[in-house]
């Protein structure tokens, strides 16, 4: 049950956090911000904080997770320039070991063991609707694969009460998270954005890490699992993103070939952003920011 795991609204992109802020309902109208980290966690905390609401009603114990700070929420990307956090976290390997000891200890996994078969079936059904949960399918961009998500109980109320249309939401917001297949090559073969890593990869060897792009840097240091090895690793990346301007090349290149999807995917895109920015009006009156 996915509720019994640490929830995560993040996705794993190669280049950075998806970027939407071309998105624009009404072309005479000021363009709508992107949400920030910290305003879409806040968005994935009220979802909790609905489920532990509704369990309750349903007459059953539920535990939220344990909220990291703002500072230990970050998501690096593709690569990071802040110096500071990569020399006090690396990057983030403590931060994922410790939400990994959770999910293997999660309170909710087991308070469901230790319910009977009869009341096991009826935690399930309150929470996202056991065997009776609808079946929503979404078609992804590119081709003609589709994804599918069971929804049901306390899940389909939180998300419902959030985003107003489940249904939409799923549509939109896979839509929008698969998206990265169409315009990654391209950015890859951006002669700005290959310039940027090549001086991004001199640098990193001037400094006496021989790695042709960040992945291969983060792969190798957690293949060694050497915390200080970690750090040094990723505050040379942090100061050769920020000489070469990596991150920013990155980001500007990533809203450059996304923004030329739009001509095809400008509908899901505008209503992604527009049911995300009222999620977050609605998490507001809900739950607190992360500090």
């Amino acid at each position: 049950m996915k509720h019994l795991l640490v929830r995560a609204g993040a996705v794993v992109a190669v280049v950075a956090a998806l970027t939407t802020g071309c998105s624009r309902p009404d072309p005479a109208a000021p363009p709508e911000r992107e949400l920030t980290q910290a305003e879409q966690l806040r968005i994935s905390d009220a979802d909790e904080v609905l489920v532990e609401r509704c369990m309750n009603r349903a007459g059953f114990s539920y535990w939220t997770s344990p909220r990291l700070s703002l500072e230990e929420s970050r998501e690096p990307g593709y690569v990071s320039d802040d110096v500071e956090w990569a020399r006090k976290h690396g990057y983030g390997s403590r931060i994922a070991d410790a939400a990994a000891r959770y999910r293997r200890t999660n309170p909710n996994g087991a308070y469901r063991a230790g319910l009977s078969a009869e009341r096991r079936k009826a935690y399930d059904e309150a929470l996202d609707g056991g065997h009776r949960a609808r079946i929503l399918t979404a078609k992804l961009p590119g081709g003609n694969a589709t994804i599918r998500k069971r929804l049901g109980g306390c899940s389909e109320e939180a998300e419902r009460t959030l985003y107003g249309d489940p249904d939409a939401w799923f549509q939109a917001e896979k839509a929008v998270t698969n998206l990265q297949p169409l315009y990654v090559p391209e950015i890859l073969r951006d002669e700005r954005f290959t310039t940027a890593l090549a001086g991004w990869a001199a640098c990193m060897k001037r400094a006496g890490f021989a790695y042709p792009d960040p992945a291969a840097a983060r792969d190798a240091t957690a293949r060694a699992g050497d915390f200080a090895s970690e750090t040094r690793t990723a505050v040379a990346e942090a100061r050769c993103a920020r000489e070469t301007s990596l991150a920013a090349v990155a980001r500007e290149r990533q809203t450059h070939y996304l923004n030329a999807l739009r001509d095809q995917y400008g509908e899901e895109l505008d209503a992604h952003r527009r049911m995300q920015r009222g999620a977050y009006e609605r998490a507001a009156g809900i739950t607190g920011a992360r500090v």
